[in-house]
């Protein structure tokens, strides 16, 4: 990870016009996907188990692909939208799936993987454990010295209640890069700290003592489903849009944009 993220981390640093701020000695990398692996186990020959649409049991994880393929329907012409009769015998679920399989923003990707994706957003917000291995591994990483997380996609959640529960951390500034952080009941109404609640209107809490949040998104990006941050957790959140191509959520599209460097680079001075 460390090898193809920290190169393009410094690349959109350089890009902001501040080659030499940063060197890779300088950059450390959480990684955290080994705890969502199961303990492996003998099998037999016709005892092989594939993630398929019957895995997506849970109805947040419904909710989540539901509204995955209503915005790829919105950005990409070429995802079948819900509703649409071109799917053959395929319903619900399997629909979905085959459909965002499909969008040329997610060309190379799995119907495998999507599931894998939607059970990891589960697994970390319904199993303790996960959740606090996770946390836990996240601290381990900040330093005296940290002055800038930078999140992608989930890790987006993670650094976030990280962020919150450590109030105490010398971090300045956080940059969330294509963040489900705006999505409600499926992430915002599960994060910890949970969010302040007036009538209908939904806030999520500031995190810890950051100084600073710059959330970028991909117009088209439909992970991150609320573009827009600031209306969730606050006019102190800077929401910054870029075109990342057709990798709309590929994280190195996202490290090499000149956007994010000038947030990390303005963290570092």
């Amino acid at each position: 990870m460390a090898r193809e993220w920290v190169p393009a981390l410094l690349g959109g640093v350089t890009l902001a016009g501040r080659t030499g701020l940063l060197s890779a000695e300088d950059v450390g990398c959480v990684f955290y996907g080994d705890v969502f692996r199961r303990p492996g186990r003998f099998l037999g020959a016709d005892d092989v188990e594939l993630l398929g649409p019957e895995d997506v049991d849970d109805p947040a994880e419904v909710e989540l692909l539901a509204q995955w393929w209503n915005e790829a329907s919105r950005v990409d012409s070429g995802v079948v939208p819900p509703g649409a009769r071109t799917l053959g015998g395929k319903v619900g679920v399997q629909a979905a799936l085959a459909a965002l399989a499909g969008s040329r923003f997610l060309a190379g990707v799995s119907e495998r993987l999507l599931v894998l994706w939607l059970r990891q957003v589960r697994a970390y917000f319904t199993q303790p454990e996960i959740r606090n291995r996770i946390q836990a591994r996240f601290a381990e990483a900040i330093g005296a010295d940290t002055r800038v997380v930078v999140a992608h996609s989930l890790g987006s959640v993670v650094a976030y209640e990280a962020l919150c529960a450590h109030p105490q951390w010398r971090v300045h500034s956080l940059v969330t890069l294509g963040s489900p952080l705006g999505i409600r009941n499926v992430v915002l109404d599960r994060l910890l700290p949970p969010p302040e609640r007036n009538g209908t209107i939904v806030r999520g809490r500031w995190p810890g003592g950051v100084a600073q949040w710059t959330n970028i998104a991909d117009r088209s990006d439909f992970v991150a489903l609320v573009k827009s941050l600031s209306g969730v957790y606050g006019s102190a959140v800077v929401d910054v849009e870029v075109d990342n191509g057709v990798q709309v959520h590929q994280v190195g599209r996202y490290l090499t944009a000149v956007e994010t460097g000038a947030a990390v680079a303005e963290a570092c001075t």
